[in-house]
């Protein structure tokens, strides 16, 4: 795949950064023991942070809109994004701290458990936001958790024919409002049951989109990929096999892919395929950033065709777009 161009594309996030302190463990602690940690990094993260370093590395012109504490934990997350070539824009909160995680790392399967603080000091408010940090942009993406900024991000987006992509991994305070300014929700796989009470993901998704009337809604399934459903079809993209040394910002980076190719104005099914690489690979290595790999070694990835356990044959994804249209119908 050609960088050529790449530059002229712009993507804008608003949303959350951290610093993320990860322990390495040669196994999930049991309660009421002691365990020595394999290693402690220091590294910086977060949902759209994380995305937006990505989009910049494979190319993009990139915005940032976070807000931080006065705090080394802030220091360290303005530095990182001017050595990206990131264009922050920070609402810095003076007396507060900056958002921090811990990360424990399984060292035998790479799964991690993240334990967080923030700040309510650091929330973005809608007041904190300037029209100007979204204009010309090829896409925006923004997560659930300051629900009404990002709404009014989305809004002034949606307002200017720009596409928002919306990361929802929790059932947030007013996350329908936002929802209705989202033209591709991309969620963790226990979304949308929480959204809609729904566990047959073949329901509640399409349940989603006709409510919300968004474009497209999928969600992901770890190791296995991810699942969207269009309004027409259901499309499966299987995830990759990897080893999986740390799966952190495997999510932040699947989003940065579909930025990436929402920006190129690729096909939904590729772009879902080059957000499963991307995101297999940074499973690679430890960090919310650890291996953003380089578009050739994203393509090579593809090209190799290792693929993880199919989880939906193409005959239950028929069917299953037959009885979404048919009940949609009767809606």
């Amino acid at each position: 795949m050609s960088r050529l161009g790449a530059s002229e594309s712009v993507v804008v996030g608003v949303g959350i950064n951290a610093t993320d302190t990860i322990l390495r463990l040669p196994g999930f602690p049991a309660p009421d023991s002691k365990m020595e940690v394999l290693s402690t990094e220091i590294a910086p993260g977060g949902q759209v942070a994380s995305a937006m370093v990505a989009c910049r590395r494979w190319g993009l012109s990139a915005r940032y809109v976070g807000k931080i504490g006065d705090d080394s934990a802030g220091r360290l997350q303005r530095s990182e994004m001017e050595r990206e070539g990131v264009a922050a824009h920070w609402i810095v909160a003076h007396g507060a701290r900056s958002q921090v995680a811990f990360i424990l790392v399984d060292q035998s399967s790479g799964e991690r458990t993240i334990l967080w603080k923030r700040d309510p000091q650091i929330a973005l408010r809608p007041d904190d936001l300037e029209r100007q940090w979204i204009l010309g942009a090829q896409a925006l993406l923004v997560d659930g958790h300051d629900t009404e900024a990002a709404a009014r991000a989305a809004r002034w987006a949606r307002e200017e024919s720009i596409p928002v992509v919306g990361d929802f991994d929790n059932l947030y305070s007013q996350v329908e409002v936002l929802l209705q300014h989202v033209d591709f929700p991309i969620t963790s796989k226990e979304f949308p049951e929480k959204l809609t009470g729904e566990t047959n993901l073949f329901e509640s998704l399409p349940s989603i989109l006709r409510e919300f009337k968004c474009r497209m809604i999928a969600t992901t399934l770890g190791s296995l990929g991810v699942l969207a459903w269009t309004g027409n079809e259901f499309l499966f993209s299987p995830g990759f096999r990897i080893h999986a040394v740390d799966t952190t910002g495997a999510g932040d980076i699947f989003h940065g892919g579909f930025l990436y190719g929402l920006s190129r104005g690729w096909p939904l099914q590729e772009i879902l395929e080059f957000s499963n690489a991307a995101a297999a690979l940074n499973c690679t290595r430890s960090g919310a950033r650890g291996y953003i790999a380089s578009l050739d070694e994203i393509q090579h990835l593809r090209s190799t065709n290792e693929r993880s356990e199919r989880a939906y044959t193409e005959e239950v994804l028929r069917r299953a777009a037959c009885a979404a249209l048919a009940a949609g119908a009767r809606a």
